[in-house]
């Protein structure tokens, strides 16, 4: 069968293609080809699914860009993570069977279903497919506990850049541009995943234009240097900054500029 085949006007994959997309081996005991999952395509807004929304399926991105949020009594956002293809979402349903975050389109998406019933009795059938579930859970999990880690440790500038570096790996594990790519969230969203103001975002990737570390155009950014982005601890005051920008042009080293105000780190 060919990947993405039509049924009653509808598209569906096999557990193979589902297990690819997930990076994980496929279950080699279970041959069913009949065994197919469900797409169901989103627009940019819509929600996925709501918090305290009844949990009965997870989700995996086929293609396009979400976001997941908490929202507390006032209806302030707390961004959570931002789903992209190859991710999961849903998972945090399972402990209460309902889920615990909202999950948002910021592009068209096409989402593939995982029932959850039809997941865990496979499980219950294909130990190997339960484990390699779990492992993506797991992985999940991990990626969420690196960025608490990352917001306890590093300064605001150094998050930008961590996010930046971590967008751009995960553009070329998609086999997209690694060097030049369209932010799908808004500054603001941004601001609220990294725990950090619009205004310091704006702020920084301002500062890190400024000094060639990128190149910003609107939402399209420029990854210029990516090693110094992830080394770096803190940038020095604009002032300082100006002066020795000011300095590389009169000695005639403007490509080293950036190299010389991060050695003053």
């Amino acid at each position: 069968m060919e990947a993405g085949r039509q049924r009653q006007g509808r598209l569906w994959s096999n557990l193979k293609e589902v297990c690819d997309l997930l990076h994980i081996p496929a279950a080699c005991s279970v041959t069913n080809e009949e065994l197919l999952f469900q797409h169901v395509q989103f627009k940019t807004g819509q929600r996925i699914h709501t918090i305290g929304q009844p949990f009965d399926t997870l989700y995996i991105v086929n293609s396009g860009f979400l976001k997941t949020v908490l929202i507390d009594e006032f209806g302030n956002e707390q961004v959570l993570s931002f789903p992209m293809k190859g991710d999961m979402l849903g998972v945090d349903g399972i402990h209460t069977r309902h889920y615990s975050s909202e999950a948002v389109a910021l592009s068209d998406c096409d989402l593939i279903l995982l029932p959850f019933k039809k997941l865990t009795a496979l499980g219950r059938v294909h130990l190997e497919l339960e484990n390699m579930m779990y492992g993506v859970m797991s992985r999940e999990l991990v990626r969420e506990q690196a960025m608490i880690g990352m917001l306890g440790a590093l300064s605001a500038e150094a998050r930008v850049a961590r996010f930046l570096v971590a967008l751009a790996e995960r553009f070329a594990q998609m086999g997209y541009s690694s060097k030049l790519f369209n932010l799908r969230m808004t500054r603001h969203e941004i601001g609220s995943y990294l725990g950090l103001t619009l205004e310091t975002v704006s702020r920084t990737l301002s500062a890190f234009n400024e000094i060639g570390l990128i190149s910003v155009d609107q939402r399209t950014i420029g990854i210029k240097d990516p090693e110094a982005l992830k080394t770096l601890r803190r940038l020095p005051p604009s002032r300082t900054r100006a002066k020795q920008l000011a300095s590389a042009k009169t000695k005639g080293a403007e490509s080293d500029a950036p190299a010389q105000l991060l050695a003053a780190l």
